[in-house]
């Protein structure tokens, strides 16, 4: 564990990259652009999983498994999908490999096991799915297929960061179909609003829901809807999206299906997904100088419970109370730790827990032990308490909701404080490169304003929001009639 950690506001990137390395989150591997996961910032990812896991069973889909890799020729079916991944796809074109006469130990390609045809490593798998759907769906009574898999993918990032961009990223992707345009589009709003209700419920981020321009859209999608979140340096952060697909997918793979009416039609489709990104977001919403800050619903270790002693007799004393604190904790549902090992003192453990995020801190000395006391110290404001060991269990019951509601409240105003409603590009520009944030702005809807925006000042177009943009006025940039405004921010 790092001495001292980079401040944030002195290095941003330096101060993100030493947190998710010294708390032990992940670290980069011997691959390039890869990352490996490390048991604590896995047992984040498991409890993300698993509360999602949830809510997409709720809303009545269900797990299923496809392959790894897509045969080139049905990743190139639909054509828009293609287009947008190919630059990042990684390709197997050989399936052995052979010893190397020349250099004997050493393996070379066997020039002999050439793949017939190549397979894509799936960048996401919206084409290896859809073909299955073809054989799954002859009628309207096989509708709507509301299926999840939870897998990995590989998109071949030049520039990497852990979690927020690798070359092999861990995610859930959806996809449904249909027999009515109208249900697909209900199912990819309705599974936003899922992401947005995780998110503020269980991440304490607030969100912004909205839709994406055509050229910030999904690749072969109509319509991509999206939460937006933005972190402490200014920063917009895309944390789920949910798409559209309309029929492009069913009638690249020729998917039709039986109306109630006796018709032939080409089924309606969606796809939607959030990854391991969200514990970048995580991190980067809540966390301080002092290392973490973890939302007690997603923290491994909502409790951990540090006791202070000399000699072996202190010792036994404070780990009996130490233990039936930990028992009652345990069987109201919350996740505790009594760390009693002796080869550390109490001071590196106070340091390494506050380090890793751990909403409460329970240290019991000797003095404790005489007055009944326990000593709870929140993560999230450094404050310290005095508290009964017989009340003990109940105020904590009371304190990790309120954390988890003061994280979402701190991090609400700091959004809310940086969204700026400009009217001229002069300010636009002045804001976005000086206060950062959200820029409220007028557009007026071309690409090629867009992206002259985005050249000028890297600023893109996040989101037309379902809420509170609807307004007539004049396009910050082009000066031509707009009715919505849209919000700009620089991105990762």
């Amino acid at each position: 564990m790092a001495d001292k950690l980079t401040s944030r506001s002195t290095d941003y990137s330096k101060w993100y990259n030493e947190i998710v390395v010294n708390a032990d989150l992940a670290e980069n591997s011997s691959v390039r652009g890869c990352m490996v996961i490390k048991p604590y910032g896995y047992a984040i990812w498991e409890k993300m999983q698993a509360q999602l896991d949830i809510m997409f069973k709720e809303t009545g889909h269900e797990n299923a498994y496809f392959p790894l890799f897509v045969p080139k020729s049905l990743f190139e079916a639909e054509e828009k999908n293609a287009e947008g991944f190919a630059k990042e796809c990684a390709v197997v074109t050989h399936y052995r490999l052979k010893s190397d006469d020349k250099n004997p130990g050493k393996l070379i390609v066997d020039p002999a096991a050439k793949l017939e045809e190549e397979l894509v490593v799936r960048p996401t798998s919206e084409a290896v799915i859809w073909n299955t759907y073809k054989s799954w769906i002859q009628s309207y009574r096989d509708l709507p297929i509301l299926i999840n898999q939870w897998a990995n993918v590989v998109r071949w990032e030049m520039r990497t960061r852990l979690f927020l961009r690798t070359a092999e990223f861990l995610w859930q992707e959806g996809h449904t179909a249909h027999a009515t345009k109208e249900e697909a589009i209900e199912e990819a709003k309705t599974m936003n609003q899922v992401y947005a209700d995780f998110v503020e419920n269980y991440m304490a981020i607030p969100v912004i829901q909205g839709v994406k321009t055509e050229s910030e859209r999904f690749a072969g999608a109509l319509e991509t809807y999206c939460i937006e979140a933005l972190m402490q340096d200014g920063k917009a952060l895309q944390a789920g999206t949910s798409h559209f697909l309309g029929q492009n997918f069913a009638k690249a793979f020729d998917v039709k299906f039986a109306t109630a009416e006796g018709k032939l039609d080409y089924v309606w489709a969606t796809s939607w997904g959030v990854s391991t990104r969200l514990i970048g977001a995580l991190i980067m919403t809540h966390s301080d100088d002092n290392g973490l800050v973890l939302p007690p619903n997603l923290a491994p270790i909502q409790v951990v419970i540090i006791p202070i002693y000399k000699g072996l007799e202190q010792q036994n004393a404070i780990a009996e109370v130490a233990e039936e604190i930990q028992t009652r904790l345990k069987e109201k549902g919350i996740r505790v730790k009594f760390d009693n090992r002796d080869k550390f003192k109490p001071g590196f453990k106070f340091n390494e827990y506050e380090f890793k995020g751990v909403p409460l801190r329970l240290a019991i000395g000797p003095k404790d032990l005489e007055n009944g006391t326990v000593e709870v110290a929140r993560r999230d404001t450094l404050s310290k308490t005095l508290v009964n060991v017989d009340q003990v269990d109940s105020y904590i019951e009371e304190t990790l909701p309120q954390i988890q509601t003061d994280l979402y409240t701190k991090a609400l105003h700091y959004r809310d404080q940086h969204i700026t409603l400009v009217e001229d590009y002069s300010t636009f520009k002045k804001v976005i490169e000086n206060k950062g944030g959200f820029v409220s702005a007028h557009w007026d809807g071309t690409a090629e304003t867009e992206e002259a925006i985005k050249k000028e000042t890297k600023a893109t177009i996040r989101c037309i929001p379902f809420e509170g943009g609807k307004e007539v006025g004049t396009c910050v940039y082009s000066g031509k009639s707009s009715t919505q405004r849209v919000l700009f921010a620089k991105a990762y």
